[in-house]
């Protein structure tokens, strides 16, 4: 990854207080759908489950936790460790639902290219994320010349925790991010852009996945990394969670969870597509987001920003030859990765839910974490729940 030696953040800033949370059960801690033996679809996950078993993407994140009233932060997202303004990556956005702030959807729809890592945080955050990520492209040392760069900055609205209108969120958190992002495992839950979140009325977060594809269908990566802030009828492996604990929007009795949020999902492949049938590759994880429960409310935001990272594709900021040469896999190949990110996103999203905690914040607002015992045996009712599998003593 390229990092100019002046604009490296100090350790320390990585190092954000954490007060006032409400973690998890030291004797339950959080894990994982998949881990629980919650097993969404039929294809495979990667290595990791996570985004970054597509080859070469890297996630990171600086979380805010401060006083009584401040929970959020930036999540970042590199398709590939270099300078992606000299070499772009063929890009699409698709909208679920347009009541949100995504910028730099235009050029990526005009010319089909990503020409920056993509960064979530809050609502009123966006354009402050968006000129410190300016400000990092301009610094690297290829784009001297540079006079224009088109980032892409999503978000959603995480004011019922978070101190929002303070816009906490500068450019000591994005450089931290972008520092910090890297392969492997990565944090979930209550993380980066997720920390302030809610989810079908419980807290919500940052949350990953994976699908692999056999070798007859190509074997291509297919990765997701969600964050979620929206409601509906939290529905997990086909099981109806929400109905169960009494917690769903359009409940008859009051106080119910709003249908309103937003959900920002990140789609990476390694499968060669042009950016046509990259948008409609994220066209079907807005499938996914529907299998959970969600609906694209009128007040949601819902966004899929999906790249290939694909070497052969990539795209020259100055190219040497007049006709640019471009593998694309044919349409009748891409119906196994339509299935693929419908799964990861799915997953993804029920991640972000297992995996973050309850939380107090702003105004002394306190949003439970999804109780994990009670969903369990919801799935087990519900023959929702791979059965087979080896649980931990406690889950049994």
């Amino acid at each position: 990854m390229i990092f100019s030696p002046e604009k490296i953040v100090p350790a320390l800033m990585l190092l954000m207080a954490v007060t006032a949370v409400l973690g998890a059960d030291d004797r339950n801690p959080r894990r994982r759908a998949r881990e629980l033996g919650v097993e969404i679809g039929v294809l495979k996950p990667g290595a990791n489950n996570n985004i970054s078993d597509v080859n070469g993407v890297l996630a990171g994140h600086a979380t805010m936790q401060r006083g009584d009233s401040v929970r959020t932060g930036v999540t970042a997202v590199l398709p590939h460790g270099g300078n992606l303004f000299q070499e772009k990556i063929p890009a699409a956005i698709f909208v679920g639902n347009g009541f949100g702030k995504l910028m730099g959807v235009t050029q990526v729809d005009e010319l089909g290219n990503l020409e920056s890592p993509i960064l979530l945080t809050n609502t009123l955050n966006v354009p402050r994320v968006a000129d410190a990520l300016i400000e990092y492209m301009l610094g690297l040392p290829e784009n001297k010349e540079v006079r224009s760069v088109n980032v892409v900055v999503g978000e959603t609205n995480d004011g019922f925790l978070n101190d929002i209108r303070g816009r906490h969120v500068g450019r000591d958190e994005v450089f931290a991010a972008l520092q910090n992002a890297k392969s492997g495992p990565i944090e979930e839950g209550c993380a980066g852009a997720g920390t302030g979140t809610v989810c079908f009325g419980w807290k919500g977060g940052i949350g990953t996945s994976s699908r692999v594809l056999p070798g007859s269908a190509g074997g291509y990566t297919v990765g997701v990394l969600t964050q979620t802030n929206f409601g509906g009828v939290l529905t997990i492996n086909g099981a109806p969670v929400g109905r169960e604990l009494g917690k769903f929007a359009m409940k008859e009795t009051l106080p119910y969870p709003s249908g309103d949020g937003s959900c920002m999902i990140v789609v990476a492949t390694d499968a060669p597509l042009d950016s046509r049938n990259l948008k409609r590759l994220a066209a079907r994880a807005m499938l996914g987001l529907a299998r959970t429960g969600g609906y694209a409310s009128n007040g949601s935001g819902d966004y899929v920003i999906a790249f290939s990272t694909a070497k052969e594709n990539r795209v020259a900021h100055r190219p040497s030859a007049r006709i640019q040469n471009q593998i694309s896999l044919g349409n009748d190949e891409t119906s196994p990765l339509f299935l693929a990110v419908a799964e990861a996103t799915e997953e993804a999203i029920i991640n972000s839910l297992f995996m973050a905690t309850t939380t107090r914040g702003f105004a002394g607002h306190v949003v439970e974490a999804l109780p994990i015992d009670r969903t369990i045996e919801i799935l087990k009712k519900y023959n929702a729940l791979n059965q087979n599998r080896d649980l931990p003593s406690w889950k049994k």
